[in-house]
């Protein structure tokens, strides 16, 4: 049997994995890891600018293997055990893991938070559609050379623009005269509310998390009951008491494979988007203090690493040189 999965390792290592053993029976035959990857990027390579461009909704590749790789492993690491993967499939344990995890969940939250759970669902399994910091800087650097040749008020044309409500309504104040202070207050204290949801938000998966362990042990004691009140058999009580811990399994599995880092994925996107909106501030505040493009470019471009940082100055280098 080992020789037969030789060609699985050798999967692993070239990226290449198709487990389609023609002498098992696996419930991932026809399944390639590969493919499976090929069309998450796939449909990441036509969403180009969704910023500016409302197109087709791009899937957050992370979350999408990880999931995948998550479920392999579990079933990879029971059939090299020689235990069928099919043992998962128990309604019983299932039932009390999933309704009692939901169940839970339901009582700790206000029903106006329970019911942004499928949003949130879509917001780890797909791409941020906000601008990103690479989309800001030239876009800073063209309002601060209009604002200086011609005025804050020759940005109002841009407003129409900006899909970004945050960034429009930052750059609306400053075109209506407001003080950098105002704006400054203004902005700061909408990210921090937004900081604020974002984090109420992923509490949910996070304590979702937390019961879905418990639940799991309290899923094993009821199969464990189960298992010890009809001992007439004892053939089948072996049987009996390892499917009494099928409800751990999926309780730890589900805590520490989905739930919890959903809540951390929900968290890392609530910190980028927190990131851009101050860069945000920035821009705009700059503008309105009428500082130089280019000064205004490196100040936003200290945002990112190093390496990104050339990568995004010298197009904005090149084209000054063509303009000029």
């Amino acid at each position: 049997m080992i020789a037969s999965w030789l060609p699985l390792a050798d999967g692993l290592s070239t990226g290449r994995l198709f487990l389609c053993p023609k002498s098992h029976h696996f419930p991932f035959s026809t399944f390639s890891i590969q493919y499976m990857i090929n069309m998450v990027s796939s449909s990441n390579a036509h969403g180009i600018d969704r910023w500016r461009k409302n197109g087709g909704i791009q899937l957050d590749k992370t979350s999408v293997i990880g999931l995948i790789l998550g479920i392999i492993s579990i079933g990879l690491g029971m059939y090299f055990k020689g235990v069928s993967p099919a043992v998962l499939i128990n309604p019983a344990a299932i039932l009390i893991i999933l309704v009692g995890t939901a169940a839970a969940v339901i009582i700790a939250f206000p029903t106006r938070e329970i019911k942004k759970v499928p949003k949130l669902l879509k917001i780890i399994f797909t791409e941020s559609s906000a601008p990103t910091v690479e989309q800001l800087i030239p876009l800073f650097v063209e309002w601060a050379n209009i604002a200086r040749r011609e005025g804050l008020l020759a940005l109002e044309a841009k407003l129409d623009d900006v899909d970004d409500p945050f960034l429009r309504n930052g750059l609306s104040m400053a075109i209506d005269g407001q003080t950098q202070e105002f704006i400054r207050d203004v902005m700061t204290e909408e990210v921090a509310a937004m900081e604020e949801r974002h984090e109420a938000n992923a509490a949910i998966f996070t304590q979702a998390g937390t019961y879905a362990p418990t639940l799991g042990v309290l899923g094993a004691v009821v199969g464990l009951i189960a298992a010890l009140g009809n001992m007439e058999n004892i053939a089948e009580l072996g049987q009996a008491i390892s499917a009494a811990f099928v409800a751990t399994m999926l309780g730890i599995f589900t805590g520490y494979v989905l739930w919890h880092p959903f809540a951390n994925k929900l968290r890392r996107k609530s910190k980028e988007e927190a990131k851009v909106r101050y860069i945000m501030i920035e821009g705009v505040l700059s503008i309105l203090e009428g500082q130089a493009p280019r000064t205004i470019e490196q100040k936003l471009a200290s945002y990112l690493p190093e390496s990104e940082r050339q990568q995004s100055i010298e197009p904005q280098k090149e084209g000054e040189a063509a303009n000029g």
